[in-house]
């Protein structure tokens, strides 16, 4: 099956979890429109209830260290696309293994980056990652009562 140039540009499906598309999802609009994007406050707002702000302050961080130690453009795609860039999954993959596997986020964020001094956006991914952890069981409760 061809699946044409579509193919090439967004080489990744998205992820399959939910908290995996909707951080994906905010990170585009954050991207396209800054890092106060309404939407993108709201898609957190969505995914973690009452406890968003922290999720959404950490990855702000997170947007604005990466953008500064970054050496190259990233590609994003547009917020609606049903395929990731390469980019974005090396983004998303940093985001949730930097808490467990500091050494394939730090790997992944290097490639993407093109500066072997990503010390800032690793942290920050990390806290961000630790802080996914410690709310996605709060929800699974919530969501099971």
């Amino acid at each position: 099956m061809n699946q044409g140039p579509s193919a090439d540009l967004l080489p990744l499906p998205l992820p399959n979890e939910r908290t995996g598309q909707m951080v994906l999802v905010a990170m585009r609009r954050m991207a396209a429109h800054g890092i106060r994007d309404a939407h993108a406050a709201w898609l957190m707002l969505d995914l973690f209830g009452a406890r968003f702000r922290r999720p959404l302050v950490l990855l702000r961080a997170f947007m604005l260290e990466f953008a500064q130690a970054s050496h190259r453009p990233i590609r994003i795609a547009p917020c609606c696309s049903l395929r990731m860039t390469r980019d974005e999954g090396l983004l998303i993959d940093a985001l949730m293994l930097a808490c467990d596997h500091p050494g394939l986020a730090e790997d992944a964020l290097v490639r993407l980056s093109g500066n072997p001094c990503i010390f800032e956006p690793l942290s920050a991914a990390t806290v961000f990652s630790r802080a996914i952890g410690e709310l996605e069981p709060a929800r699974a409760l919530q969501s099971g009562s």
